[in-house]
């Protein structure tokens, strides 16, 4: 893909495997709001949207109780949650083959940037990357699209067919297609294939390797 200059990589679902810290934390957000939830399974859509999104579409939390819900989950998160995660396997040495071919890596996650920066730096991969963009932990610029943007202002000096967003949910495609920029959807996080058809992925791709292969055999 020597067309691309730019790779914006989302964290959540697809560098890494944040599962069982995000939804430990999430359940450990409803208990406190008395709200008993022993399946984790069903805390899975909590992986990737912003937090505000998710705790007001799947529990129909007002914004009061949604900024609770949220100062709940980070006691938990900060603490241990963040270190419940695994880089997928073959992400390392993807990122070490863009580098070499020059790409500029960027984070673009919802994800607190002060989060996403410790989360990196635990896995050792925070050095492929020359930019972290999420949200602020006030809860602004949380959508994908806000965030996509503010990336491409900060490379002002680079074209939009110079970016390429690549992503496991609906969220970070329709952040690309709102943006003017396109997208690889990867089915080895946690949206479906149906999900990233529906929002129009420009690219899908199942695994690492065959990330690997659109990335640098394009």
């Amino acid at each position: 893909m020597s067309n691309y200059k730019v790779i914006l990589f989302d964290l959540d679902g697809t560098l890494s495997d944040p599962k069982v810290g995000i939804t430990k934390s999430v359940q450990y957000a409803l208990g406190k709001m008395g709200m008993a939830e022993p399946n984790l399974e069903s805390l899975n859509c909590f992986i990737g949207p912003p937090l505000q999104v998710s705790f007001e579409e799947y529990y129909d939390f007002d914004k009061e109780q949604t900024k609770k819900a949220i100062q709940y989950y980070r006691q938990r998160f900060k603490e241990k949650g963040m270190f419940e995660n695994d880089v997928y396997e073959g992400i390392p040495l993807l990122l070490n083959s863009l580098k070499k071919l020059s790409y500029k890596l960027v984070v673009a996650t919802s994800k607190p940037t002060v989060f996403a920066k410790e989360i990196l730096e635990y896995f050792h991969i925070e050095n492929y990357f020359e930019l972290v963009i999420g949200s602020n932990l006030d809860g602004t610029r949380s959508a994908k699209t806000e965030i996509i943007q503010y990336i491409l202002d900060t490379y002002e000096e680079y074209e939009k067919e110079d970016f390429i967003m690549i992503g496991d949910r609906k969220h970070d495609i329709i952040g690309a297609n709102n943006t003017g920029i396109d997208s690889i959807g990867v089915t080895y996080g946690y949206g479906s294939m149906e999900e990233l058809q529906d929002a129009n992925a420009t690219w899908i791709v199942k695994n690492v390797d065959e990330l690997k292969n659109l990335l640098i055999t394009k």
